[in-house]
């Protein structure tokens, strides 16, 4: 069987010590993103447990199984879910969702969640779109800029670049960094045309870490002018997929002279709990009317 080698691992997680049937209020945060898709139950605004699977041809297909992994093996069931709501790419195709709400302003609130009230702004980095957003304390959107022209410092490019060098996509980070001196970026940021260069610099005789490192700069410096353009308020936090990626993450922090702050949480759900957070406020908001 050949290897994929842009295939990442999927995972699912439950928090051992929440008893969901002593919660209050347990709501649902579903995001289908291009690329990937999570899902997220919280229970009284805790993280209860949540899934992270590839994104599948089917968006409403796609956010049944990430939710149907979320819930394995934890006795509770979808009807027993007060609010659903869906984000990201395929948030109108989440069938079993109460509401639909964007991706930047769920990102804003999961990264007020899990990085705290201190960031300012956000980045994004998903399968086929970068997001810079500013954001109050609350984790409310003031302004956001987002680039969707096309694949170069996205979780889509790297798969590219993955399958075209033959390296796991979750070594890449760390490999891109195992040079001697930091190369020059691709000096293209269309990937079509940034993987022609890369092959013909393979060509030349350069070690793949090399190629990697030129690419993973190449990526930073993209998603740097992007947020040049909206200003980096600190704190300064990384969200997706890509924020897993050290290379690019290292480059751009170097690049931008900030660091980003640091979580326990899997960066890569922060739009799925925001969805779920505000899938709590609208249960709150419907029983203070009812009351």
């Amino acid at each position: 069987m050949t290897k994929e080698y842009w295939r990442w691992r999927e995972y699912n997680w439950k928090a051992p010590d929440i008893e969901w049937r002593e919660a209050d209020i347990i709501s649902g945060g579903v995001d289908v993103g291009s690329v990937s898709s999570q899902a997220v139950l919280m229970t009284d605004g805790r993280l209860f447990a949540y899934s992270s699977m590839r994104t599948g041809s089917d968006s409403p297909d796609s956010a049944r199984k990430a939710m149907g992994w979320a819930l394995e093996e934890t006795g509770l069931t979808l009807e027993g879910i007060q609010y659903v709501v869906g984000t990201g790419y395929g948030r109108v195709n989440v069938p079993f969702s109460n509401r639909a709400i964007t991706e930047i302003a769920c990102h804003a609130r999961g990264a007020n969640y899990i990085y705290g009230p201190t960031v300012r702004t956000v980045l994004d980095m998903g399968g086929q779109d970068c997001k810079a957003i500013h954001c109050d304390g609350r984790g409310k959107v003031t302004a956001f800029l987002m680039n969707d022209k096309c694949a170069a410092g996205t979780g889509r490019g790297m798969e590219v670049f993955a399958d075209l060098l033959t390296v796991s996509i979750e070594e890449i980070g760390e490999r891109s960094l195992d040079v001697d001196e930091e190369p020059p970026p691709v000096s293209s940021t269309c990937v079509v045309f940034a993987k022609s260069e890369a092959t013909a610099l393979l060509r030349e005789g350069w070690p793949k870490n090399k190629v990697l490192a030129a690419y993973c700069s190449a990526m930073a410096h993209r998603v740097v002018t992007l947020l040049e353009r909206i200003g980096v308020e600190e704190d300064f936090a990384i969200t997706g997929g890509i924020s897993k990626n050290i290379g690019v993450v290292k480059r751009l922090e170097d690049e931008l002279g900030v660091k980003s702050l640091a979580t326990d949480y899997d960066p890569q759900i922060a739009g799925a709990i925001g969805a779920a957070l505000f899938a709590e406020a609208l249960v709150k908001k419907e029983r203070s009317k009812g009351g």
